[in-house]
């Protein structure tokens, strides 16, 4: 006896299955595109078309509108891969750096995540007041990743033990604020600077040998 017929169900479901998955593969990638572009776009200059994201990502403007039906699920999805790298580069900083130069990098990188927000900000802001963008758990999550780089330098003796993250946060966010959009960058450097030689271990003062 020779083995079972394929059933109609089995004949007509498996092809359009096979044909579905490259379909989600290349609707995966149209969307990282269309982030990746508006990442840079609204970095750049804040208020951008549409249109032109997708014209630069390569797909038609009907493909950005399946992905992100409004400007305010495209800012939502920019924020939301901003924030997801930011936090997650804390530890991979460490994995390449000591604490402290890992700390400042990090910092570096938080500051670039700021000025990206700077740019698209209104939309977020009407967003969250109205509902329609979820509030996220930003200052949480950026606190977060401060904790992991304090904690790892408070072992390692190159930062101070005694200091709470939540305090740096508030000290990178009062830096930012004041510096936004009057000051030069290298001032905000130098402010940045002076963050983390304050969070370095105090060196002892030793009292003069007398002759």
């Amino acid at each position: 006896m020779g083995p079972p017929e394929p059933t109609p169900d089995a004949v007509h479901t498996d092809p359009p299955a096979r044909a579905e998955r490259p379909r989600r593969v290349d609707a995966r990638r149209n969307r990282e595109n269309l982030v990746a572009v508006a990442r840079a776009a609204f970095a750049a200059a804040g208020t951008v078309p549409l249109e032109g994201i997708a014209r630069e990502a390569g797909v038609g403007i009907g493909t950005l509108y399946r992905h992100f039906p409004t400007r305010e699920a495209l800012v939502e999805a920019v924020y939301a891969a901003e924030l997801d790298d930011v936090t997650s580069s804390a530890r991979t900083l460490l994995d390449e750096l000591p604490p402290d130069a890992a700390l400042r990098a990090w910092i570096d990188r938080y500051a670039e995540f700021v000025a990206t927000k700077r740019g698209v900000v209104e939309t977020l802001r009407a967003g969250w007041a109205s509902g329609r963008i979820p509030t996220p758990t930003t200052r949480e999550r950026i606190t977060a990743a401060i904790g992991t780089i304090l904690t790892a330098g408070a072992r390692a003796g190159s930062l101070r033990a005694d200091v709470a993250p939540e305090d740096v946060t508030a000290m990178l966010l009062g830096v930012f604020l004041s510096t936004a959009g009057n000051s030069t960058s290298e001032q905000t450097r130098r402010l940045l600077d002076l963050v983390v030689d304050g969070l370095r271990p105090q060196r002892e003062a030793h009292a003069p040998t007398r002759s």
